[in-house]
Parts: C-alpha cells; sequence; structure tokens
C-alpha cells in the first residue's frame, strides 16, 4: 500500500530543506522549488483520492502503523476519514496560492517559503495522526513555523502578536497533553479489555474503547476543549486572534 500520509508531509518537508539549500542571491529558485513541492503535494493528494473508498465502512482508511517509542506505547499511526480527507485536499489546495500571492515578498525569501511548507507538513499531521502523543507533537509543531512568520515578516507589532500567539497556544496544548497523558494512564490499567499492551496506549481507536466515569470524561473532556478552543479561538479565548491576523503577513493570516 502506498504510504499516502507520509508521502504528503514528507514531499513539503523535502521541498523546504530544497528550498533552505538553494545558493543565497536565487531567490527566484527558491520561490520555484517551493511552489513545485506544493503543487506535488497537491497532485499527491488527488492521486490520493483513488486509494480512498467513500463507501467503505472503515473508520479509518490509508492507515500505516509503526512502533515509534515502544516503551510506552507511542507509534506513528496514520490514517483518514473522510473529514480528515476534506482537510487535508483542502490544506494541500490553498498552499500552492498562498506562495503564489506570497510571491512578492522581499526580505529573507528562503525562510519564508520554508517555513509555510514545513507549516504544510504539520497540518497534514495534525488532520492524520491516530496516536494521540504524535498529534500533540504535530499540534505544537505548527506554532513554531507560525511564531516565525508573524514574528519574522509581521507589522509593527509582529513580535508581540507573536509572543502572544505563542504562549496562548502552547499554554493550551499543555491542558491537552494533561489529558492525553490521563487517558494513557487509563489505558494502562485497562490494557487487556482494550486491546493496549502492557506499557498502554495513545492510540486513538483503542482509547475509544475505555471505560470512566461522567467526573473523568467531563475532566478529560475540558482540557482538549480548552486548547481547540484556544486554537479556533471561542470567546473568551480570543484575544490573540486580532493581534496575529493583524501583525501577519497575509498568508500567515
Amino acid at each position: 500500500m502506498t504510504p499516502w500520509v507520509t508521502l504528503l508531509m514528507a514531499v513539503p518537508v523535502a521541498g523546504a530543506v530544497g528550498v533552505a539549500a538553494v545558493p543565497k542571491g536565487s531567490e527566484e529558485t527558491a520561490k520555484r522549488v517551493a511552489l513545485g513541492a506544493s503543487l506535488l503535494t497537491f497532485v499527491l493528494s488527488l492521486v490520493m483520492l483513488v486509494d480512498f473508498h467513500a463507501n467503505s465502512a472503515k473508520a479509518f482508511q490509508l492507515v500505516e502503523d509503526h512502533a515509534w517509542i515502544a516503551q510506552f506505547g507511542i507509534r506513528y499511526k496514520v490514517g483518514l476519514d473522510g473529514i480528515a480527507l476534506t482537510m487535508v485536499l483542502l490544506t494541500t489546495f490553498l498552499t500552492p496560492i498562498v506562495l503564489l500571492a506570497s510571491w512578492k515578498q522581499a526580505t529573507r525569501v528562503k525562510a519564508f517559503f520554508a517555513l509555510f511548507l514545513a507549516l504544510e507538513a504539520a497540518m497534514v499531521g495534525v488532520f492524520c495522526a491516530l496516536d494521540l502523543f504524535l498529534f500533540y507533537v504535530f499540534f505544537e509543531a505548527m506554532l513554531v513555523p507560525m511564531y516565525f512568520l508573524i514574528g519574522v515578516y509581521g507589522g509593527e507589532r509582529r513580535v508581540y502578536a507573536a509572543v502572544k500567539f505563542f504562549l496562548y497556544t502552547l499554554l493550551a496544548g499543555l491542558l491537552m497533553l494533561t489529558a492525553i497523558v490521563a487517558l494513557y494512564a487509563m489505558s494502562r490499567h485497562q490494557a487487556a479489555a482494550i486491546g493496549a499492551g502492557p506499557h498502554g496506549t495513545f492510540d486513538y481507536e483503542k482509547l475509544l474503547r475505555l471505560t470512566m466515569s461522567s467526573a473523568q470524561a467531563k475532566w478529560l473532556f475540558l482540557g482538549f476543549f480548552v486548547a481547540f478552543a484556544v486554537k479556533v479561538p471561542v470567546f473568551p479565548f480570543h484575544t490573540w486572534l486580532p493581534d496575529a491576523h493583524t501583525e501577519a503577513p497575509t498568508g500567515g493570516s
């Protein structure tokens, strides 16, 4: 089976490395490499549709599952359902448009285009991760290129906006990490019941089989809700948004 999800992340990362390797003073070449990588990623996402069967009864398709950090039950597990497929296609479609719209970027061109490719890879990972620890890694990895896109290429108050954005989403993400670790601890106690190994699991599909009290479920929900509410953002967690989107370059917004 073709590792579609991995390819959709690997091509932008390879493109970012290629952009960084372009000699200084060859900004137009760097732009073309970035655009080419983003277009190739989009084409691959369209070809991927051939292997995705909309009428399948499977919850997730095109799944890749490999051991990663075995002593903690962490795996590199990615896959797609219909919603994730839609979001991945939207991401791969928008990225080359954003790069074209940013074509006249005049300062630190190589870093600018490389950061967008890194951001694309992280976003694809967020939509496809089926291991909660892996999901958290991608969720936080998105912060890094966005921080620099705002802080380096933004308006007059760009540093303030970038730091505010980073701190809000980082601290909210730590609440989600707490909930993820709590789920992992529960999986160790219910390993036999959910089909997990002796080290517990972060596998999303197995964690769905956990049994818990109403109070436990509410606290766990709160951890995820706050992280997503800040990211969206939802009132009253929205105050980073006006600063970030006002100061960010158009493509960053």
